[in-house]
C-alpha cells in the first residue's frame, strides 16, 4: 500500500499545488522555515541521553491554542521534550510567539512524501508521535511503524464530510487507523465513528475535547475592555464628549456571506431604534478587501484593525489580524459563530464555540455546526446557545437578545457553566501519553 501512495503522491501534488500556492501567497508568512517542509531541520538539536522526545503535529491556530495545556504539563517533566510542527503560517507564527521556550524545536510539518518524511524522521528521532483530530498521513504513520515508534491520535474527531470521505476509502482508512497505538476521541460519537472506520475497539477511548481545557489568557478587566473598544472605534460620544459603549455583536470567525448577514442584522437593529455596534473577526484575514467591498454596500463607518488605532467612533470594526480572537470575544454581548449559516457548509460547517462559551457570551449559530456537532447540541440542550435558521432569523434572534439583558445574561451564565462542567480532557490525554511513554509496546 505504501508504495502505491508514494507513486501517486507526486502526480496528486502537481494537481493540488497551484491551489495551495495561491493560498500561501494570500496568507503570506511562509518564507520563514520554508525548508522544513522538505525535512530540512538543521536547527533541531540532537536528542539528549535519557530524554524522551515527543513529536506533536498541530495543524493551525486552533490546534496550537489547544496544545498549550499539554505543552505546559509535559514541560514539567525534565525527562520529556516536545518538538512541534504546524501546517499553516498562522499556526507557525502563533507557536513561535507563545511557545518557543517550551519546545526543543519548531518547524512546518514536512510534505508527506518519502524522501522528505524520512529526512525529518532521521533528524527528529521521536519516542512518541501525536497527531490531532483527524489527520491521517500515510508516510508519516509508516515511518513511525517501521521504527517501532508509538503513535497516538489525540482529540480525535470526525466531521460529517471527513467521515464520508474516509468511509469511501474504508480499506485504506482501516489500515491507517491500525497503525495508531491509541485513539483518544473527543466524544463518544467520535469514538463510535473511528471504530466504524476500522479502528480496533480496544485502542479507542473517549478522553473529551482538549480545547475545553485551554487557558483563556489574557483575561481583560473592565477598563482594558473599554480601552480595546476605543482602539478599534467601538464606542460613542455624547454632546459633552462623554463616552458610552453600546451593546456589541461579534461575528466570530466569519466566512463569505456571513458578514453581509451581520450587517443586515445591524441595519435592522438601527431601524428598530436600538443602538448597537458590530465587530467582525473573519476566519481568514486575507479576505479584508472582500469584506471592505461588502461594507461599501452599506452606509456604516468602519475601521480595520490593521490600520492602527481608530481616530473616531465607528459602527463596524473588522479585526483583520491573527491570534486576537480571544481578546475580541471578551468585548461582545452577543456572539455569532461563523461558518454555520450557508448550506454549502452542511458537511463541514461551524467554527469553534468553545471560547465564546467559556467567556460567558450569549451564543448564536446557524444550523450547520457539523464540525462541532456534539458540542453544539450540548450547548443548545443546556440553554446556552440559540440556533438560527437563516440570516433573517439571525437578525430576529439577535435583536431579541440585545433587547432583553436578563435573558442574555441567563444564556451567558449557562454557557459558562457548561464549559466549566466539561473540562478535564487534558488530564486524561496526559495520562495516556505518560502510559505509552512508560510502556511503548
Amino acid at each position: 500500500m505504501i508504495w502505491a501512495y508514494r507513486i501517486l503522491f507526486l502526480p496528486l501534488l502537481a494537481i493540488l499545488l497551484p491551489r495551495y500556492a495561491l493560498r500561501m501567497k494570500r496568507r503570506g508568512g511562509y518564507r520563514e522555515g520554508f525548508g522544513t517542509r522538505f525535512g530540512a531541520l538543521q536547527d533541531l538539536p540532537p536528542k539528549k541521553e535519557g530524554v524522551r522526545r515527543v513529536w506533536l503535529q498541530a495543524v493551525s491556530v486552533g490546534e496550537v491554542f489547544a496544545a498549550a495545556p499539554l505543552l505546559k504539563e509535559l514541560n514539567k517533566d525534565p525527562g520529556t521534550e516536545v518538538f512541534l510542527t504546524t501546517t499553516t503560517s498562522t499556526g507557525y507564527a502563533l507557536a513561535r510567539e507563545r511557545y518557543r521556550n517550551r519546545l526543543v524545536g519548531l518547524a512546518y510539518f514536512p510534505l508527506d512524501f518519502w524522501p522528505f518524511s524520512r529526512r525529518a524522521w532521521n533528524r527528529v528521532r521521536p519516542d512518541l508521535c501525536l497527531l490531532m483530530e483527524s489527520e491521517l498521513w500515510p508516510e508519516h504513520l509508516h515511518q513511525a511503524a517501521s521504527r517501532g515508534v508509538p503513535f497516538i491520535l489525540i482529540n480525535a474527531r470526525v466531521s460529517d464530510r471527513s467521515f464520508g470521505r474516509l468511509s469511501a476509502l474504508s480499506f485504506l482508512t482501516a489500515r491507517l487507523l491500525g497503525k495508531f497505538t491509541r485513539v483518544l476521541a473527543a466524544s463518544d460519537a467520535d469514538a463510535d465513528r473511528f471504530i466504524e472506520l476500522g479502528a480496533e475497539p480496544s485502542k479507542v477511548e473517549t478522553s473529551g475535547n482538549i480545547k475545553l481545557d485551554v487557558n483563556l489568557e489574557p483575561v481583560l478587566n473592565d477598563e482594558q475592555i473599554r480601552q480595546l473598544r476605543r482602539e478599534i472605534g467601538l464606542y460613542t460620544t455624547g454632546p459633552g464628549r462623554e463616552e458610552t459603549f453600546p451593546p456589541l455583536i461579534l461575528g466570530s470567525s466569519t466566512w463569505p456571506g456571513e458578514e453581509a448577514a451581520l450587517l443586515r442584522l445591524l441595519q435592522k437593529a438601527h431601524e428598530a431604534g436600538f443602538e448597537c455596534q458590530l465587530l467582525i473577526v473573519p476566519r481568514h484575514m486575507e479576505r479584508r478587501e472582500e469584506i471592505r467591498k461588502t461594507l461599501g454596500e452599506f452606509s456604516y463607518r468602519s475601521h480595520f484593525r490593521t490600520a492602527g488605532p481608530a481616530e473616531q467612533p465607528v459602527e463596524v470594526a473588522v479585526a483583520d489580524t491573527t491570534g486576537e480572537l480571544l481578546l475580541f470575544t471578551q468585548l461582545a454581548d452577543v456572539a455569532f459563530i461563523g461558518k454555520s449559516l450557508s448550506p454549502r457548509h452542511q458537511r463541514d460547517g461551524g467554527q469553534t464555540p468553545i471560547e465564546a462559551a467559556a467567556f460567558g457570551k450569549a451564543l448564536l449559530y446557524g444550523p450547520y455546526m457539523t464540525n462541532f456537532r456534539t458540542l453544539a447540541r450540548q450547548l443548545v440542550d443546556s440553554d446556552a446557545a440559540v440556533v438560527v435558521g437563516d440570516d433573517v432569523d439571525l437578525a430576529e434572534q439577535a435583536l431579541r437578545l440585545l433587547k432583553d439583558p436578563d435573558r442574555r445574561r441567563e444564556i451567558a451564565a449557562n454557557a459558562r457553566n457548561w464549559h466549566a462542567a466539561n473540562r478535564g480532557a487534558v488530564g486524561k490525554t496526559l495520562e495516556a501519553i505518560r502510559e505509552v511513554l512508560k510502556n511503548p509496546d
